[in-house]
């Protein structure tokens, strides 16, 4: 166990999958409080239990990124119930649809953005509001490097929404940077996780696809994407703000 996050409260959305509940681990065994919020409350559960597990502490809580009197819950449980709120890590996200744009379904399109993009903003608006108002904090977001950085055909929701999270964030980092909120954003590649598999694409397939397509040869393993967070989320990054980390084996280099 290690001490960068003594005595923090770690909010972390997402924390029911495979990065969010990597990251959580990470945090915990730093000596983080970690809240693990998701919309599927027996897979906080579950992350929360794995924290436990190992000598964590925390708790967990459902929220809908998508409904700001639902993200405003989740800040408020994390607050009541630990104290304060010093980290956040947002990184709620969906990958629905790939369509080029004129057979795109409009009800994917909406669900797309109303989770990865309006879920970060809503986030930013509630955890910024406490931590503005309490000394500051420190500000994660999960982008990607389809957006800002790369795009490909099929990809425009999913493109689009991690390009908005990426500029939503600088512009957040430098609002907030005067009242002692730190803002940045991971821009992970693919991650050995459920959603870099292509429709009815094997792991063996993946594995062939990624040798082909990534100059490192491979997808990333979640516990090097969680350790950019908890790097960005430290004091070691502390003259860094506003900053977009592509992890991506060079894909985008």
């Amino acid at each position: 166990m290690g001490a960068r996050f003594t005595d923090r409260v770690v909010l972390i959305t997402g924390a029911g999958g495979v990065l969010g509940r990597a990251a959580a681990l990470s945090f915990a065994r730093e000596g983080a409080t970690v809240v693990a919020a998701g919309p599927n409350r027996d897979s906080v559960e579950e992350t929360l239990r794995l924290v436990e597990a190992e000598g964590g502490k925390g708790s967990a809580v459902a929220v809908d990124v998508t409904r700001s009197d639902s993200v405003r819950a989740m800040v408020d449980h994390t607050v009541a119930l630990h104290g304060g709120l010093h980290v956040a890590f947002n990184n709620a996200g969906v990958l629905d649809g790939r369509a080029p744009v004129g057979e795109h379904d409009e009800d994917v399109w909406n669900r797309v953005l109303a989770v990865n993009l309006t879920g970060v903003f809503l986030s930013l608006k509630h955890e910024t509001a406490h931590m503005a108002a309490h000394g500051g904090g420190v500000i994660v977001n999960t982008a990607s490097n389809l957006g800002a950085h790369w795009r490909r055909p099929g990809m425009s929701a999913y493109a689009t929404s991690k390009a908005g999270v990426s500029f939503l964030s600088r512009t957040a980092a430098l609002e907030y940077i005067g009242q002692g909120v730190r803002i940045n954003t991971v821009s992970p590649g693919p991650i050995d996780t459920p959603m870099s598999l292509l429709p009815g694409e094997s792991r063996e397939q993946r594995a062939a696809r990624m040798a082909r397509d990534v100059p490192l040869g491979r997808v990333a393993d979640p516990q090097e994407i969680a350790n950019a967070v908890l790097w960005l989320a430290s004091d070691e990054s502390s003259y860094v703000v506003g900053h977009d980390h592509v992890i991506d084996g060079g894909v985008t280099a």
